[in-house]
Formats: C-alpha cells, structure tokens, sequence
C-alpha cells in the first residue's frame, strides 16, 4: 500500500495573462545574485512569475533567506537534490551533505531544522506551465520518461514507494541525458527546463532545455522566458557550453 503523502508532487500553473513567466537556473543561496538578473530584465513581481529548477540552498553564503523566497507568492521552485536534503535531514548522510555545501543546515537549532524540512516537503518534484505555445514541464535534473503524461501519472499515482522514489530520484539527480547527448526529447510538452548540470550557456538537447549556468558559481543566472523560450542574457557565440 502506497502511503499517504499530502504534498502535491506535481504542481500546475494556469497561462499568466497579465505578465511574463521565467525560469532560473540552480540558485545555491545567492539570492542577492539573483535579485540582480531580475532587475536587469524588469521584472515585476505584481504581475510576473519566477520558477526555479530547485537547488535553491547549499554552497552559497544567503542560504538561510531561503523561506522569505519561498513565501513570495510569485516565486514557485521545484525540489532539486541540494532540496532534498533538507527534507530528509533526519535520515541522509549529513558528513556527505556538509561536504556538498550543508553546513549551513548544520549550524541551525533543532527547532529551525524542523521548520526548514516541513517547508521543503511541501515543494513538488515537477511543476507544468500552460503558456500561449504550448505547455511547459520543469524539473531539476530530467525526465525519466520520453512523454510528460506517464511522468505526470508516476507522480500522481505510483504502484508503490520504491518506485515513486526511484522516478523522484531521477527528476533530482540524473545527466545521462546530456552525458550521452541524447537529442530524443519528451513528448507531451513544447519544451522541458532543466537546471542541475553547469554549463558556461544554456544548451537544447531535443525539447530539453538546460539553464544552469553557475551564476551561483562564477557564471551567470540565465533568466529564461516560458513564453519565448528566450533567454536573457543572451548566449555569448565565443563561448562554449562546457564547464573547465
């Protein structure tokens, strides 16, 4: 028997008639950073819709002004594997998550770390975005699946907690689509966002669009618009797409 989890594992967002939508790339605690890529394009926050790709904490130095982004109510992440980690704080291998950027999780009061966890659990594995062009999926790190609709029934009614684990695990952590340059895309949707690998720009693989590019690291945040799938700033010709 599958357990009951009350958070909505896959969130759907209506078309935004009055404004723009944008995704970012992975955020690891520079949200003054961020804030930055959002004034130089503009953004409003009255009408405007900001998605994350998740990995939203660990390694940078803002981690803990993470719930303030996550009450602003047009401001909607998806879990990445850096996430995860808080909300499975009483059970993951925290020497191996420090390594990774978590002490500043460490460092929190028993009561804070709960508080932390509770709000993570609430954030969904796979968010969908109906745009003008057509419907747009978000994940961290990739589908498992080559069509939207059987990731979004694994989500929604798994056959059981390993396997439900097993697709979440894969959202959150694969590359082996972009380590095997595979161009076959998921059906189901005009375009996939992805964040989890850094690259010096973004890059397409199929439908798949990958906007991470270290603007927590010594790169830039890439702001993509949902609508266009354009991506502000643009891609740089004399640069390639690989991380030295």
């Amino acid at each position: 028997m599958i357990e009951t989890i009350e958070t909505i594992r896959i969130q759907r967002f209506t078309e935004n008639t009055s404004g723009r939508d944008f995704a970012v790339g992975d955020i690891h605690g520079h949200f003054t950073r961020l804030q930055a890529a959002l004034d130089k394009i503009g953004f409003n926050p009255d009408v405007d819709r900001l998605f994350s790709v998740g990995d939203m904490v660990d390694r940078g130095p803002e981690c803990r002004d993470v719930l303030n982004w996550m009450a602003k109510p047009w401001f909607h992440p998806v879990r990445g594997n850096h996430d995860d980690y808080v909300c499975r704080f009483d059970t993951c291998d925290m020497e191996n998550w420090v390594y990774n950027g978590g002490s500043w999780f460490a460092g929190l009061a028993w009561d804070e770390q709960r508080e932390f966890a509770a709000q993570f659990r609430e954030l969904p594995i796979a968010i969908e975005v109906e745009t003008a062009e057509g419907l747009i999926g978000i994940v961290h790190a990739d589908c498992p699946f080559d069509s939207w609709d059987q990731l979004r029934s694994e989500l929604e009614a798994p056959e059981s907690n390993k396997r439900l684990r097993l697709v979440q695990n894969t959202c959150m952590w694969s590359r082996s689509r972009i380590e095997t340059d595979d161009r076959s895309g998921v059906k189901g949707i005009k375009a996939l966002v992805v964040g989890h690998s850094p690259l010096r720009q973004t890059a397409v693989l199929g439908n798949v669009h990958y906007i991470d590019t270290a603007g927590w690291m010594d790169g830039h945040f890439t702001l993509m618009d949902l609508g266009s799938l354009e991506c502000f700033p643009p891609e740089d010709p004399k640069l390639d797409h690989n991380w030295d």
